[in-house]
């Protein structure tokens, strides 16, 4: 295996680890980094999704309290029903739409002048709501009512566009149906397991037959990193967005997107 493979997948990972939670595209970030990188994976793009799942791990892990908590409760507790129902009503809409357009999105959307052109459209949206006089009312994840987590859900369905960001859009659309910043931050984390374990298990079974035993050590290695980032990496966006909003992450956007314009306009 060539060591420099190994190292991308690490700098990969990381850069997964350290995006996936904050509003400006972790899939953005590895399609960019690829191309810069000149990095060959696996086929059919599986790399840049399987890895994302090591950062959902994190996730599960830090909050597994609340997480084994509800699962407990699910016969008795109604906020646990409550929240189970919320997530899973978020999740159909990606769900459905991203099987149906799967294959469109890999081989058309997975583009780095996508990438770059969704980048600045987002940082501006999240600037234009940052904006926005809104009024949160909902200051809990188990206060989220069926409505409003079904709305996120259809909020999610725009990071079907590698550069808007999943974290972006489903925290802004929390924000946008009234969840407050640390609870539509939250939400966002919860509403990522199940999205991106079933974008996992889509992509590994779509791709079995491809992946080589290199190919799986290449996983294997990205995966660990983003994990590993990812568990430093959560506890400060929550605190850090309580605290800044997400104005910081909207001029990032617009910097990188723009300056990988200007770049690939001279390739």
């Amino acid at each position: 295996m060539d060591p420099i493979t190994l190292l991308s997948a690490v700098l990969l990972g990381i850069v997964e680890g350290a995006t996936e939670f904050v509003p400006v595209s972790s899939t953005g970030h590895l399609i960019l980094l690829v191309d810069l990188l000149g990095f060959r994976g696996p086929p059919g793009r599986v790399f840049e999704v399987v890895i994302q799942l090591g950062a959902i791990l994190a996730v599960c892990w830090l909050y597994r309290g609340k997480l084994i908590g509800t699962l407990i409760g699910l016969p008795t507790e109604p906020e646990a029903r409550r929240f189970t129902l919320a997530v899973l009503l978020a999740f159909l809409p990606a769900a459905v739409a991203g099987a149906l357009l799967h294959g469109f999105i890999k081989a058309v959307l997975f583009s780095p002048y996508v990438v770059s052109v969704a980048l600045v459209t987002g940082g501006v949206a999240i600037l234009l709501i940052e904006r926005m006089p809104l009024r949160p009312r909902v200051r809990e994840v188990d206060a989220i009512g069926p409505g409003r987590a079904l709305a996120v859900g259809c909020c999610q369905l725009l990071a079907l566009i590698p550069g808007v960001s999943r974290s972006g859009a489903t925290i802004l659309g929390g924000l946008a149906c009234g969840l407050d910043r640390r609870t539509a931050t939250e939400f966002s984390f919860f509403l990522a397991i199940p999205t991106m374990f079933g974008a996992t298990a889509y992509d590994l079974f779509r791709n079995r037959d491809a992946i080589s035993a290199d190919g799986a050590l290449v996983i294997a290695i990205g995966f660990g990193a983003a994990f590993l980032t990812a568990l430093l990496v959560v506890r400060v966006v929550v605190g850090f967005v309580a605290r800044h909003g997400f104005a910081p992450f909207a001029w990032y956007r617009i910097a990188l997107g723009s300056g990988m314009l200007l770049l690939l306009s001279f390739r």
